[in-house]
């Protein structure tokens, strides 16, 4: 059986000014670089044979950062990882979004749930069919790791008792060729929810519109 850590990267200054990313490459902040140095340190009480990223550089550099401290410095990039498109909602805070894009009004571009699922899963199961019987680290997105929750848990869709948090883990088994929510109850996902981490949710407009919904 394979385990997957799924790990938020770290706040960006567009996560600090609650303006949405999606595919527009934001690096890291200084605040971003000690919380995936905190994660780092988190999953050092583990033994791992892993690490895979989206190619953003603000995930990437999370994988490096954590990579040190695990002492993994090969990090394979997976396109498919990549954080969901948001399409002209990208680079608005909440209070634009609300004045371009009122109540449900569609956003061009904006990636549906469902194409994430279709691109994410497949990925997530392939790297764990590759790596049979391993623990790796995935640092990955909100949007997506929301997605993954809500495609394998549906239980927990929009549940803001799960919080998606910058640095923070959320641990899948690879199972039948599928993936299980392993409980979060592990200290390592439990010490990873931070005071000082934004949620994705807050941080994202259109992920609160969608988590209400």
């Amino acid at each position: 059986m394979t385990l997957l850590y799924l790990v938020r990267h770290g706040e960006t200054d567009w996560n600090r000014a609650r303006r949405i990313q999606g595919s527009t490459d934001i690096p890291l902040n200084d605040t971003g670089r000690m919380q995936a140095a905190r994660t780092g340190e988190l999953l050092s009480r583990r033994s791992w044979d892993g690490i895979a990223s989206s190619p953003l550089s603000r995930a990437f550099e999370t994988a490096q950062i954590i990579g040190r401290t695990v002492e993994i410095y090969q990090i394979k990039v997976i396109d498919d990882l990549v954080e969901r498109r948001y399409g002209e909602a990208e680079g608005l805070e909440d209070r634009e979004l609300a004045r371009r894009f009122p109540g449900d009004t569609p956003v061009p571009g904006r990636e549906t749930r469902e194409a994430v699922i279709a691109r994410v899963i497949p990925a997530l199961i392939a790297l764990a069919e590759r790596h049979p019987d391993s623990n790796l680290i995935i640092t990955t997105h909100g949007g997506v790791i929301r997605t993954v929750l809500n495609a394998v848990a549906p239980e927990l869709a929009g549940h803001r008792g799960v919080p998606i948090t910058n640095g923070s883990v959320h641990s899948f088994r690879h199972v039948d060729g599928g993936l299980e929510l392993v409980a979060f109850d592990d200290p390592i996902e439990e010490d990873s929810i931070a005071d000082d981490c934004g949620d994705i949710v807050d941080q994202n407009a259109i992920e609160q519109r969608e988590s209400a919904g």
